[in-house]
């Protein structure tokens, strides 16, 4: 299914997980490595899409995530034609996305890359959230960076504060020294670019 302009309809998933680390899948057998992503079928939603893709590549359901945003738009990337098979070139041009941001409940054993007889993934591992960039193959990369932009600024905040002196105590001393108590870092703010210069 290609709207007008050759751009087939897709979801792209970012997956976090408490440290806000993002999931990265090995296409399997091959040594490229992306975000989940796949076709929305005819008469589904994104959302609807995106649970099945979810399902399909990653083996989790709707209970081990929760969505914490969508991009406004439709977000598109070409494919260069070699890329393109042979009875495709001349009306087919990429993919148009809708990208989630989804918050892992569930825990890594949940996760399964043989959920169907298709696997997508052989592999996968969590990268920083900004690591993706460098590494996923270049024709995807603008389309990468916009996503990662727009949904950084639902990052959910990580807890960091020392909870003793949350709580208003001090630490075991298990040795003696003198000097002031190191302080907390400052929380980056909240519509700040999050990635290192």
């Amino acid at each position: 299914m290609l709207d007008r302009e050759g751009f087939r309809p897709n979801v792209g998933i970012i997956l976090l997980n408490q440290r806000n680390e993002v999931f990265w899948g090995k296409r399997i057998r091959t040594h490229s490595w992306q975000f989940p992503q796949g076709g929305i079928k005819h008469g589904e939603t994104p959302e609807q899409a995106m649970f099945r893709e979810l399902h399909e590549e990653v083996g989790l359901t709707p209970e081990h995530v929760r969505i914490i945003a969508r991009t406004r738009d439709w977000l598109r990337y070409e494919v260069p034609d070699h890329f393109i098979r042979r009875d495709a070139r001349g009306h087919y041009r990429g993919q148009k996305q809708i990208w989630f941001l989804l918050q892992m409940l569930g825990r890594d054993c949940d996760m399964n890359l043989r959920a169907t007889d298709h696997p997508e993934f052989d592999a996968w591992r969590w990268n920083e959230y900004w690591v993706p960039l460098e590494a996923v193959i270049e024709f995807k990369r603008g389309v990468y960076e916009m996503a990662l932009t727009e949904l950084a600024r639902y990052l959910p905040r990580i807890n960091h504060h020392n909870r003793y002196l949350r709580a208003g105590m001090r630490p075991p001393h298990r040795e003696r020294h003198s000097g002031p108590m190191p302080l907390e870092p400052a929380a980056a703010p909240p519509d700040g670019d999050p990635r290192p210069d």
